[in-house]
C-alpha cells in the first residue's frame, strides 16, 4: 500500500480554501482519496441555523419572491420567518405527523413551501417536496401515485386547487392526508395562512429539543435519471455536515464580510436546489430570492428580467441556463457590465458545462470587466445531500469535479477501463424509505455508497487537481471492434460540436460498428438558423436544409477531433418531440434519462440504424 499527499496549486486571491488531498493505493487495485483537513463540527440540526439568525440579524431578508415581473419582491426576513415556523409547526405537531405520515409539498418553490419544510423539521417531522412536473405535466400520474403510496403522507400541500385538481384526484384513494392550499379562496382546503398564523404551543420548543442529527429531516425522491424514484432518507447529520464541509471549501462565507445574495430557480425538490442552494443561504446568514423562471422557451424571460432586478454574488444554474444566459448577455449591455460586476463566480451543475459555453463566458468576463468570471462545479447525487466532491480552485476547463470534500472518502474501483467511484461520509444516506433490499444494494462491504458514476483524474501523478466526471457506468457500451463508447464524455463534446441546435444528446450505436446521436434539438435555435418565423413547426424547422447541413458539419468536427470510431457520431437523427416526464426521458433539472430515451424511442433508433432512410443526417465530408 502506498501513500501520496498532494495539494493543488495556489488558490491566493481567490474564494475558495486550498486543497490538500491524500490518495492512497490499495493492493486491490483500488484508491482511497480524502482531504486532510478534518470535517469541522457542524450544527444539530437545520433549525439551529435558523435559530441562530433570527437572533444575529433578524431584520435581514432570508427569503423573496414575486408573482410576476412587473410586481415588487415580497420579502420575509429571518425574524418573520422564525415566528411563522414555530406557528407551523404547532399546527404539524397538533395533526400527529411523523416520518409515518409525513409532510408533502407537491407546488414549486415559494415562500410558503419553504416555511412549511423548515416547520416540519424543526418539530422533528419530514418533508417530502415532490417535482411539480409529476402533478402538472403527467398524463397518467403514474409516479406520483407511486410515490404517495409510499410515503402515506399526513398532510400534502398545493399553491392553489385548480392547477392540481387532476393530480389530487388521482391520488386521492391513496391517503387520508389533509390538504393545505397556498390560495386562501379554495374552499376545500385548509388556507396556508391560517396555518401560519396558529398560536405557539409549548409542544414545539420541547419536539425541537429532541431532534438529533440522525433526525430524518426530509425525503427526497431520486430524480429517475437511472431508473424509477426512490424515496432518499435525508437526515439532519448529511445535510448540516454537507455544508459544514461546504463552508471550509469556499472560504469566503465564514469571512465577516461575508455578503451571500442567491437569485435561484432550481427546484427544491431535488438535492441540488435544496440541500446545496437553499441550505447554503440558510447556514450562511444570506438573501435567496426565488427566480419564478427557468431555462426554458417562454421562461427564461422571467429569470432575465429577475437577474435586472437582483444581482446575485454567486450565480448557479445547469448548462442549458448558461447557454441562454450567454446569448442574453451578448444583446444586453447593461446586463452584461452588471452581472460581471456582482458576480464572485459561477457554478454549474446538473450535467458537465460543454466547453464552448465555458469559453464564451470567459471571453464576455475579460471583455466586460478585464478578468475572467471563476467557474466551478462539484459532484454528487441525492443520496449524498448532494456534495461528495467539490472544485474549490481555479479549474483550467469546463468538467473538472473536484476532490473530496472534508470528511468524506471516495474510493475509486477499477471497471474495465474504467474507475468507478464510491462515496463514504457523514454526508452519505442510510438508505431508502421502506426499501431494505434497495438499501443493502447500495453499499459495498466497507460501506461506501455505489453511486454508479466513473471519474478519471486530471493528472494520475497529481490527485490535488481533481476529477473528471467519466460516464454512467451503467450507461457506456462496446461497439464490434470492442471499443468501450464513453457515454457522458461523448455527450457534452457532441452538444458542443452541434452547438446551438442540439439541446440534448443520446448516444446510441450499441452492438455495432459505429456511434450515432440521437439529437433533441433546440427548436428556437433551429428556427433562428433556417431563418424561419417563430410560428414555424418544428417538424418545419428540424427539416430545413440550412439546419440538416449544419448538422452534418458539426458532425464532422467531431470526428476531426476525436481519434477513434468511439470518440464521434457518424449519424445523427434530429427529434421535434422533447424528452417525456410521463416516459422518464427527462428530470426538471434537464438531465436526460439515456436508458429510458433508448427504450421509449425505440423506432428512431431504427431509423438511424435503416441505410435506406433518408430522415437520419450524415457525417458531413
Amino acid at each position: 500500500m502506498t501513500t501520496s499527499a498532494v495539494v493543488s496549486r495556489d488558490n491566493s486571491d481567490t474564494p475558495f480554501a486550498t486543497p490538500s488531498i491524500v490518495a492512497i493505493s490499495r493492493a486491490d487495485g483500488s484508491i482511497l482519496l480524502r482531504s486532510t483537513v478534518p470535517l469541522g463540527e457542524y450544527a444539530r440540526c437545520v433549525g439551529d441555523w435558523l435559530e441562530h439568525w433570527a437572533r444575529e440579524t433578524p431584520d435581514r431578508v432570508f427569503l423573496g419572491e414575486r408573482g410576476n415581473i412587473d410586481t415588487p419582491w415580497t420579502t420575509v426576513s429571518y425574524r418573520d420567518t422564525l415566528r411563522q415556523v414555530r406557528s407551523i409547526a404547532s399546527w404539524i405537531l397538533a395533526q400527529g405527523l411523523s416520518a409515518e405520515r409525513p409532510l408533502v409539498i407537491l407546488s414549486d418553490n415559494s415562500i410558503d413551501h419553504a416555511l412549511l419544510a423548515l416547520a416540519a423539521m424543526h418539530a422533528g417531522v419530514p418533508s417530502a417536496a415532490i417535482s411539480p412536473a409529476y402533478s402538472l405535466m403527467s398524463k397518467d400520474f403514474d409516479k406520483l401515485k407511486s410515490m404517495i403510496g409510499l410515503l402515506e403522507p399526513g398532510a400534502i400541500y398545493v399553491s392553489g386547487i385548480k392547477p392540481f385538481a387532476s393530480a389530487l384526484a388521482a391520488i386521492k384513494p391513496l391517503h387520508h392526508a389533509k390538504i393545505v392550499s397556498g390560495n386562501a379562496g379554495d374552499d376545500d382546503a385548509i388556507p396556508f395562512a391560517a396555518i401560519a398564523s396558529t398560536p405557539e404551543t409549548p409542544d414545539v420548543a420541547k419536539a425541537f429539543a429532541a431532534v438529533t442529527p440522525d433526525t430524518i429531516a426530509k425525503f427526497l425522491f431520486t430524480s429517475g435519471s437511472t431508473g424509477t424514484p426512490k424515496a432518499v432518507i435525508n437526515t439532519q447529520r448529511m445535510l448540516t455536515s454537507s455544508q459544514q464541509a461546504k463552508a471550509q471549501t469556499w472560504s469566503f462565507l465564514d469571512a465577516s464580510h461575508n455578503d451571500l445574495v442567491i437569485l435561484d430557480w432550481l427546484p427544491w425538490s431535488h438535492t441540488f436546489g435544496a440541500n446545496h442552494n437553499f441550505n447554503l443561504v440558510l447556514r450562511n446568514g444570506g438573501s435567496l430570492y426565488i427566480d419564478g423562471g427557468k431555462p426554458a422557451p417562454g421562461l427564461f424571460a422571467t429569470s432575465l428580467a429577475n437577474l435586472r432586478s437582483v444581482t446575485p454574488t454567486v450565480y448557479f444554474n445547469v448548462p442549458r441556463g448558461f447557454d441562454m444566459l450567454i446569448a442574453a448577455l451578448r444583446g444586453d449591455d447593461e446586463l452584461r457590465r452588471k452581472f460581471f460586476a456582482e458576480v464572485r463566480f459561477a457554478f454549474y451543475a446538473g450535467a458537465a458545462l460543454p466547453q464552448n459555453l465555458w469559453d464564451a463566458l470567459e471571453e464576455l468576463s475579460i471583455k466586460t470587466v478585464g478578468r475572467a468570471l471563476p467557474m466551478v462545479s462539484a459532484w454528487g447525487s441525492t443520496e449524498t445531500s448532494p456534495l461528495a466532491a467539490d472544485c474549490h480552485f481555479l479549474a483550467e476547463r469546463s468538467g473538472n469535479i473536484g476532490v473530496p470534500i472534508p470528511g468524506t472518502e471516495l474510493k475509486l474501483v477499477p471497471s474495465g477501463d474504467k474507475l468507478e467511484v464510491r462515496v463514504r461520509g457523514p454526508n452519505v444516506t442510510p438508505g431508502y424509505w421502506k426499501a431494505p433490499e434497495l438499501t443493502a444494494q447500495a453499499f459495498d462491504e466497507e460501506g461506501f455508497y455505489l453511486i454508479g458514476d466513473a471519474v478519471k483524474f486530471a493528472d494520475p501523478m497529481r490527485p490535488g487537481l481533481g476529477l473528471f466526471f467519466d460516464g454512467r457506468v451503467a450507461e457506456d457500451f462496446k461497439l464490434n471492434s470492442g471499443t468501450w463508447v464513453s457515454v457522458g464524455t461523448l455527450r457534452v463534446a457532441g452538444i458542443a460540436a452541434l452547438a446551438p441546435l442540439a439541446q440534448d444528446i443520446v448516444v446510441t450505436g450499441h452492438g455495432g460498428d459505429e456511434v450515432r446521436f440521437l439529437v433533441f434539438a433546440n427548436i428556437v435555435a433551429c428556427r433562428a438558423h433556417a431563418g424561419l418565423p417563430e410560428s414555424a413547426s418544428a417538424d418545419e424547422a428540424i427539416a430545413h436544409e440550412k439546419v440538416r447541413s449544419a448538422i452534418g458539419q458539426g458532425l464532422a468536427r467531431l470526428k476531426a477531433q476525436s481519434g477513434n470510431s468511439s470518440g464521434h457520431a457518424t449519424r445523427a437523427l434530429l427529434l421535434a418531440e422533447p424528452a417525456s416526464v410521463d416516459g422518464g426521458e427527462i428530470t426538471d433539472k434537464g438531465y436526460i434519462n439515456q436508458r429510458a430515451v433508448l427504450t421509449r424511442r425505440a423506432a428512431a433508433v431504427a431509423i438511424l440504424d435503416d441505410h435506406k432512410s433518408a430522415a437520419w443526417i450524415g457525417c458531413a465530408g
